[in-house]
């Protein structure tokens, strides 16, 4: 079924106490989703933050933050005797330190208030609420340090438990109060979410921090020191985002190890996570296949290995386990084949983005799109649709105007025309960012992958106000996409060569047909034929033969390329409504030299032939700015000259 959604972390939804939370305006946001005919609403892990303030170096894979409890819920639940003041509430960035301070003294003093009832008592016996209640504990008796640069007592509790923490009984009674709210919020705010048709889609990072109790609880299942030191960290070598690829930092998993137990860690972690979440996302997929295993001494991701991971085996048992969980994946960048193998085994819908298929310096996003997918306009490391095509050039600006506009999507502000596209897509699930919604710039944008600490993770709204007022256009947007409503198809885009050749001929020359000389309609025309050809149907199976030659002797290009293309006679028709004749403008295209007569005739006559017999076949050759030579006969001499085939206003 195809669906629409909208990423929101919660922590940028507006509040009246500096930080999004579980409170009214996320129940209000819902009410958007909802109005909008939005089905799924992603958000960005919930786990307690840690370094950098990144929900992707968590202290814990299980417990929440407390800044996401709803200050005003703890007043109606009588936890609180008068309801807090609004703190930065009109603030457009959250000031994390800030914010808990505040909080902080509130959430002791309900919990002075709180009187344990069956479903506290309930929710305790969980394992890992006691533990990390300890954990936390600990941490803010070391000054906040790291689990290996505690005191030896509090260091080793977890294995010898020889240290008698009931002296902090007080604390770890409040920690443990603090993931009871958490929990109990949250489940009401989803639960508002799904008696409406919105499903919670949340991300589940593949590494842990090594500042959590998940190292800490479980250190045999980790690559650690005698010290608790990562001997490796995590990472992504050079790519897209940066020449010197990501040092995260994460430990790596002692993978022996967890075969040995039966992947007891993901197995815990991931039937937990399916409680929070109505579809999980696996953040860097591509690591269950292979991941960079970077020495801890290593001060960049340069210096690494590719190391095979038992992606099989886990995802085996893992759906033994939990038949009826929903993961999706990130599978984006330069992977591997056996990622795609690893992900189709059990068909997991991976991702697209769509800025990155127009971005020229791109080249790992040009698959096939498909159904079993998810399509983004963006995510949350890259820039707003609208930040990454005002940084692109003006050519590049012109190519992606055009190729909307062949499409049909002529109108309206280019962040909404993405959005239009990306939902028009055949993907079973379209995501778009509320930044994209909002039409807004890079001063949006949510993090920049590579890079710590402000502005990232710091955008937020200070009102709902601006995003209302866009639900009309999305709910429309959604319903044309078939995304909503009883038929949910795909609707089929095709190019509209008339508006493509009018649209080129207003960027390049600031004409009209009718105004257009001879060379400039031909210049015109071979650039529509230039975008349109690569939308052909290729016939037979998957496979297509290359024909590689230095010389392709290929005639004039303009007549037989809209004969083939079947628009031929449209385009005569079209050009003699505004008093021009195609034949004319035939007769102004030039022959281009680009061979020395056989080779090149024969490297042509080839392509002829395979497309004749219904073959899939391409021609490669070199894009030469000049073809052979001119020639002409002076005082009875032959005399040759350049033959400047493409020239400053050329097609090409």
């Amino acid at each position: 079924m195809r669906e629409a959604g909208v990423l929101m972390p919660v922590a940028s939804i507006p509040s009246d106490y500096g930080v999004g939370d579980f409170g009214k305006y996320s129940y209000q946001f819902i009410d958007f989703l909802k109005k909008s005919s939005i089905s799924i609403w992603q958000i960005l892990p919930l786990n307690s933050l840690g370094y950098g303030e990144s929900p992707y170096q968590p202290y814990s894979s299980m417990a929440g933050d407390e800044l996401y409890i709803d200050l005003a819920g703890l007043y109606k639940d009588k936890l609180l005797k008068d309801l807090p003041p609004a703190f930065r509430k009109d603030s457009i960035k959250v000031s994390y330190q800030e914010v808990r301070k505040y909080k902080k003294k509130y959430l002791r003093l309900a919990f002075d208030a709180f009187v344990p009832d069956n479903d506290y008592k309930e929710f305790i016996k969980q394992e890992w609420v006691y533990l990390y209640a300890v954990f936390l504990t600990f941490k803010k008796k070391n000054a906040l340090k790291c689990w290996n640069e505690w005191e030896e007592e509090h260091k080793n509790w977890i294995t010898d438990r020889s240290f008698d923490e009931t002296v902090y009984e007080e604390d770890i009674f409040y920690e443990m109060f603090i993931q009871y709210e958490f929990y109990r919020q949250w489940m009401a705010l989803k639960k508002y979410a799904n008696q409406f048709g919105i499903r919670i889609m949340g991300d589940m990072p593949f590494y842990v921090g090594i500042d959590s109790l998940d190292v800490w609880a479980d250190q045999e299942d980790f690559l650690l020191d005698k010290d608790g030191h990562p001997i490796f960290i995590a990472g992504v070598p050079p790519d897209y985002f940066s020449s010197t690829g990501q040092r995260w930092g994460n430990p790596i998993y002692n993978w022996d190890r967890m075969e040995e137990n039966g992947f007891r860690f993901w197995l815990d972690r991931f039937g937990f996570t399916a409680e929070f979440f109505d579809i999980i996302r696996i953040d860097h997929f591509r690591a269950f296949d292979t991941y960079w295993k970077i020495p801890a001494f290593c001060e960049t991701a340069v210096d690494g290995e590719c190391v095979e991971a038992p992606g099989y085996p886990l995802f085996d048992l893992l759906f033994k386990t939990y038949p009826d969980i929903h993961i999706v994946v990130e599978d984006l960048g330069d992977m591997r084949p056996e990622v795609y193998e690893l992900r189709d085994c059990y068909r997991l819908k991976g991702m697209k983005v769509i800025q990155f298929a127009f971005d020229p310096m791109e080249g790992n996003n040009g698959f096939p799109d498909r159904e079993n997918r998810i399509v983004y306009t963006g995510t949350h490391d890259n820039e707003t649709i609208l930040g990454w095509f005002e940084n692109q050039s003006g050519q590049v600006q012109n190519e992606i105007e055009l190729e909307l506009y062949s499409l049909g999507y002529e109108s309206g502000s280019i962040s909404h025309r993405f959005i239009r596209y990306a939902l028009d897509n055949i993907a079973e699930i379209a995501v778009i960012p509320v930044q994209d919604i909002l039409e807004m710039g890079n001063e949006g944008r949510l993090n920049t992958p590579g890079t710590l600490g402000s502005p990232n993770w710091e955008w937020k709204l200070s009102s709902l106000e601006n995003l209302n007022s866009r639900a009309e256009f999305l709910a429309a947007a959604v319903a044309q996409s078939g995304r909503s409503g009883e038929i949910r198809e795909a609707a089929k885009r095709t190019r509209n060569p008339a508006g493509l050749l009018t649209k080129l001929l207003e960027q390049q020359f600031g004409k009209t047909i009718g105004e257009c000389t001879k060379e400039q309609l031909l210049i015109g025309l071979l650039g529509m034929v230039k975008r349109l050809a690569p939308d052909r149907e290729e016939s037979g199976d998957r496979r297509k033969l290359y024909y590689i030659s230095a010389e392709f002797l290929i005639g004039k290009l303009l007549s037989n390329n809209l004969i083939n293309l079947g628009i031929y006679e449209d385009m005569r028709e079209l050009l003699a409504a505004f008093g021009q004749d195609l034949t004319e403008v035939e007769e102004a295209e030039t022959e281009p030299s680009l061979g020395n007569g056989g080779l090149g005739r024969l490297a042509a006559c080839f392509l002829d032939s395979i497309a004749t017999i219904g073959l899939a076949g391409d021609g490669i050759g070199l894009n030469y700015h000049f073809g052979l030579f001119q020639q002409h006969f002076e005082d009875f001499f032959q005399k040759e000259e350049k033959n400047p085939w493409m020239q400053e206003a050329c097609w090409l």
